[in-house]
């Protein structure tokens, strides 16, 4: 029993979660220790059953899987992370992968995936999901078309180039500032900035082009 990995799941979805469950536990050496349908439950669950894993969807209610993550790293929990995300939300994976997430599994595949992925992790591994990195190699490439049609992006941060593409996403101040920890007005700060570094003029001259080129910024 010792032996057993421990894991907790936190999705507000209880179909995920039962699936999820239900697939994990057909492998005899893991064992799913608590559930939860929101962010705010799961930390307290984290902070308390001290799990090897934990499988965090990222947009949950009460509190996002980053703010899960960032309070579990405040607390200085040694507790492996796997975000379940969806298969074409380049933001939000490389936003995880700046805070050093150990796994990232598509939600289209979690249930073929899932015992995979907590194994290589348990071992000290990376995991990716093939279909989602299949897809940012493909970005990766058309990124490298893009910065060469418009140079000036070269001249923003890797923050800028997150928030642009959160802002190609539909996402207001508030919830970026939620999604990255900052305050909104900071993100309207970096706003302004980019709209500069990049000479667009005009109220929505930046929403046009994150939308424009939301799937190909680098």
């Amino acid at each position: 029993m010792n032996s057993e990995i421990r894991i907790v799941i936190a999705d507000d979805y209880p179909v995920v979660r039962r699936g999820l469950r239900e697939t994990i536990e057909e492998d005899g050496d893991l064992q799913v220790i608590a559930e939860a349908s929101d962010g705010k439950t799961a930390l307290e669950q984290i902070v308390n059953l001290q799990p090897h894993i934990a499988i965090l969807d990222v947009r949950m209610p009460e509190m996002s899987g980053f703010e899960v993550v960032r309070k579990m790293r405040e607390a200085s929990l040694k507790v492996a992370v796997i975000f379940l995300t969806m298969y074409n939300d380049e933001a939000t994976f490389r936003a995880a992968w700046d805070m050093n997430i150990e796994g990232f599994v598509s939600k289209e595949s979690a249930l073929t995936e899932i015992v995979a992925s907590i194994k290589m992790v348990a071992s000290g591994q990376s995991y990716i999901s093939p279909s989602l990195l299949k897809y940012l190699r493909k970005r990766s490439t058309e990124a490298a078309k893009l910065t060469e049609q418009f140079p000036l992006l070269k001249k923003l941060t890797e923050r800028e180039i997150e928030i642009l593409r959160m802002i190609g996403e539909g996402m207001t101040s508030s919830q970026i500032g939620k999604a990255m920890g900052i305050h909104p007005r900071t993100v309207d700060n970096h706003r302004t900035n980019i709209s500069q570094k990049l000479e667009l003029h005009g109220t929505h001259a930046l929403v046009k082009f994150a939308i424009e080129h939301k799937n190909d910024l680098p």
